[in-house]
C-alpha cells in the first residue's frame, strides 16, 4: 500500500523560512509528477508547485522567486523550500503524486498526503 507522508510544517514569522518534505512509501517502482498544493480556510485547494520525474518545474505565480521545489527520485521524495514567507501563505499544504508505477507497466493514480499546517504570523 502506498502512502505519502509529509513533514516540516509549523508556525513561523513573516519573512521566515520552512522546508516541507514528502516521502512516498510502499510498493513503488517509480513516481511520476510530484507536487505541492495548499488550501487556506474558506478557499479552494490550489497548486503551489509541481516537478516532473524529469525535473521540469511549474510554480504558482504567487510563490515564484520565494519557493523552490526539488526531488530525489531514488528516494521518491519531494521537498518544498519556502523562503520569505507571508501571512497569505498560511494554509494546509498537501503533497501529491499523479501517478505511481507499482512495477514496470503497472500504474496507480492520484495519491495525496494527509496535509501539514503552515502558519505565518505577521
Amino acid at each position: 500500500q502506498v502512502q505519502l507522508v509529509e513533514s516540516g510544517g509549523g508556525l513561523v514569522q513573516a519573512g521566515g523560512s520552512l522546508r516541507l518534505s514528502c516521502a512516498a512509501s510502499g510498493n513503488i517502482f517509480r513516481t511520476n509528477d510530484m507536487g505541492w498544493y495548499r488550501q487556506a480556510p474558506g478557499k479552494q485547494r490550489e497548486l503551489v508547485a509541481v516537478i516532473t520525474s524529469g525535473g521540469r518545474i511549474n510554480y504558482a505565480d504567487s510563490v515564484k522567486g520565494r519557493f523552490t521545489i526539488f526531488r530525489y527520485n531514488a528516494k521518491n521524495t519531494v521537498y518544498l523550500q519556502m523562503n520569505s514567507l507571508k501571512p497569505e501563505d498560511t494554509a494546509v499544504y498537501y503533497c501529491n503524486t499523479d501517478r505511481i508505477e507499482v512495477r514496470p507497466g503497472l500504474y496507480d493514480y492520484d495519491y495525496w498526503g494527509q496535509g501539514t499546517q503552515v502558519t505565518v504570523s505577521s
